[in-house]
């Protein structure tokens, strides 16, 4: 039977970080997740590493400036999947004034120790290029920064680098049950195909997300006094609503903010609701309601009539929040917080409540600190310094990198070489390795995703279907064609 230091359950983006920070401090470390990594909460943000602005009106100072601080940690450490974006807020005359956008803006810039990223400025958006898209009776906005990043991917790089250190990834694995014997867990694992395995494990860490609670009372069967709220947030993509490559950020009269932003060159992501949630978190769709809620919110602004028929796309996810008895969804925080428990200083348990995106690191590493007092030998904090697989480079070189791809590999054109360097960044180089021709690459399933690429995203990033590749490891789900999927489908049913 083997035994792990660790076992995490949970494949999203703070399972995977556990993971990648234990694994690189010297833990043994297992990571269960019962689909594919970031099926669930992690693939369904809004896609910002961001500070989170509005948190500035709840007086969520520690998480902003948190935040803020990791901004600029991910940033240089995935440069290949994260990358700069000016947001314009333009002043509703009818909402919160002038002044305190400002102040709150001014608080934003100089809270998280800002390096990186240029600082606000107010913009008269008449004669500034964002305002083009606008209804006219907007003539006042502020621009700043914020940070976009891959979601889904960082789950997946997380895992990598996680298992490049040593962890055991499994996926479609659910963890069934655990029972505490003596100094050890005693665990039992189900994977799809029907195989049951045994391990043991001196503690576990349960980053299941909306399932944290219903793991920690049902599969291990121990007293939970920790609420959450399930908060559901859904997106719409449609098609590009304007020209220009602009970010925004829209007041809506409820008191929510809404982002419209360039998506995958040719659609616009618009989001996202917060509506309390009951049901089971796979099953979360956006319901009419919401997308009527979306397009509404974004026509009070933009100057182009927008309607149901323009969407291409939804998603929704479900955030498992941390219950601090607010009573809109839109204010619960979005903190996390770490819940040790112990028996009689012997098997720990750890369950993480809340958390975004972008604390996902600095959640991690102080997850593994809590283990200190069981694992005398744990090494120090490094995530802080380091680089997710193929993000050695430095984040103003991503054009410099793009050019070298396309002095060596000839046949390929722009369009594809900044995809391949927006979703693997130097390891593009390994995927094109050893190719003298685009016939060296294999079958071409559809644009430009190759038999290569295929091969790499299973070898190396746990993809096992055409879902997993299509919309977790990149987005070219929105342009392959039914026939494209059946093709791809049937080529990964004959070839793992």
């Amino acid at each position: 039977m083997q035994k792990f230091d660790l076992v995490v359950i949970g494949g999203g983006i703070n399972g995977t970080g556990v993971a990648r920070d234990a694994a690189g401090r010297g833990l043994s470390v297992l990571l269960c997740e019962k689909d594919d990594l970031a099926q669930a909460t992690s693939s369904s943000s809004t896609k910002l590493i961001h500070g989170g602005l509005r948190y500035l009106e709840f007086f969520h100072f520690k998480l902003v400036r948190e935040s803020l601080r990791e901004r600029e940690i991910l940033l240089k450490s995935m440069p290949h999947i994260i990358w700069p974006l000016r947001f314009t807020l333009p002043h509703h005359r009818g909402l919160r004034p002038s002044w305190l956008l400002r102040l709150g803006l001014f608080i934003y810039d100089h809270m998280g120790g800002r390096k990186l990223l240029p600082p606000t400025k107010k913009i008269n958006l008449k004669k500034h290029k964002t305002g083009i898209p606008l209804k006219d009776k907007f003539s006042i906005g502020f621009e700043y920064s914020d940070c976009w990043v891959e979601d889904s991917r960082m789950v997946a790089l997380n895992a990598s680098d996680a298992k490049n250190n040593g962890a055991v990834i499994k996926t479609r694995t659910t963890f069934e049950r655990a029972t505490r014997n003596n100094d050890v867990w005693d665990i039992i694992l189900d994977s799809q195909n029907g195989n049951k395995q045994k391990i043991t494990s001196s503690a576990i860490i349960n980053c299941s997300g909306p399932w944290v609670t219903s793991v920690i009372e049902s599969n291990l069967q121990q007293k939970n006094s920790t609420e959450t709220r399930l908060i559901k947030g859904s997106h719409i993509i449609t098609k590009k609503l304007f020209d220009n490559d602009s970010n925004y950020i829209f007041q809506n009269s409820d008191g929510r903010i809404i982002f419209a932003i360039p998506y995958e060159t040719d659609f616009t992501l618009i989001g996202t609701t917060d509506i309390e949630y009951e049901g089971d978190p796979n099953k979360a769709k956006c319901s009419l309601e919401e997308k009527k809620y979306l397009i509404e919110s974004i026509s009070e602004y933009l100057d182009v009539q927008v309607d149901i028929n323009d969407i291409v796309h939804t998603y929704s996810g479900v955030r498992p929040l941390f219950n601090d008895n607010k009573s809109e969804a839109q204010n619960v925080t979005r903190d996390y917080v770490i819940k040790a428990d112990s028996n009689n200083g012997k098997t720990p348990l750890i369950s993480v409540f809340g958390g975004k995106i972008t604390t996902y690191r600095i959640l991690a590493e102080k997850v593994i600190d809590e283990l200190k007092p069981y694992f005398k030998n744990i090494k120090n904090n490094w995530t802080k310094d380091s680089y997710l697989p193929g993000g050695n480079f430095d984040p103003n070189e991503v054009s410099k990198l793009v050019n070298s791809i396309l002095d060596k590999y000839n046949f390929i054109d722009e369009k594809w070489a900044i995809r391949l360097v927006k979703a693997y960044g130097t390891n593009a180089i390994d995927i094109l390795n050893e190719s003298n021709t685009v016939e060296d690459l294999g079958i071409n399933f559809g644009w430009n995703l190759t038999e290569k690429e295929v091969l790499w995203l299973i070898n190396m990033e746990f993809a096992k279907s055409a879902e997993d590749i299509l919309w977790r490891r990149s987005k070219l789900g929105l342009r392959f064609s039914d026939d494209q999927v059946k093709y791809l489908e049937n080529w990964l049913k004959d070839n793992i």
